[in-house]
């Protein structure tokens, strides 16, 4: 596993990778359905959904409301609806986030996954992972690894054609 230089990320070149490892993976998988985080996951997602002509099952989740650090965070200003119009039972859910970090989103994303029913599975997808978990979550799917300094964030955009960049802030 090879670690990505954090000021040469191309977002698109990142997310031709995990397409390819996404579609690869599913082949043969029923009944699978895309759920994205708010809001680069479910940029990704729905990029991802199209692209494997699932946009009929594709869904997004805010977790703001599942955070283990909602008491001390508060309500974040910019909160999404979840949108979950299929069947989560039984489902193959892939999971699609930005970026993978200390795990928490993920655990979060899981825990309000489970009170729209029980899957047969979560996989996870990241098109970038950034290390330092604090928590035991790892991406069935994953275009590289990064390591950004501390205090930093590794930020997607999406302009209004649908591109994709990552920038350090």
């Amino acid at each position: 596993m090879s670690t990505l230089n954090p000021n040469q990320l191309d977002a698109e070149a990142l997310y031709a990778t995990l397409l390819a490892d996404v579609k690869a993976g599913l082949a043969g998988v029923p009944d699978v359905a895309i759920v994205g985080i708010h809001s680069g996951g479910a940029w990704i997602a729905e990029r991802l959904a199209a692209d494997l002509g699932l946009s009929a099952r594709c869904g997004v989740l805010d977790v703001s409301f599942y955070r283990d650090d909602y008491a001390k965070k508060g309500l974040p200003a910019e909160v999404k609806p979840t949108n979950i119009t299929f069947d989560v039972a039984a489902a193959n859910i892939l999971l699609v986030d930005d970026v993978l970090y200390t795990g928490r989103t993920t655990r979060a994303a899981i825990n309000e996954l489970f009170d729209y029913g029980r899957p047969a599975r979560i996989m996870l997808a990241a098109l970038v992972d950034r290390g330092e978990r604090q928590l035991p979550v790892a991406a069935d799917f994953v275009a590289g690894h990064v390591a950004v300094p501390k205090g930093q964030a590794l930020v997607l955009q999406r302009a209004d054609d649908g591109k994709f960049t990552l920038t350090i802030e």
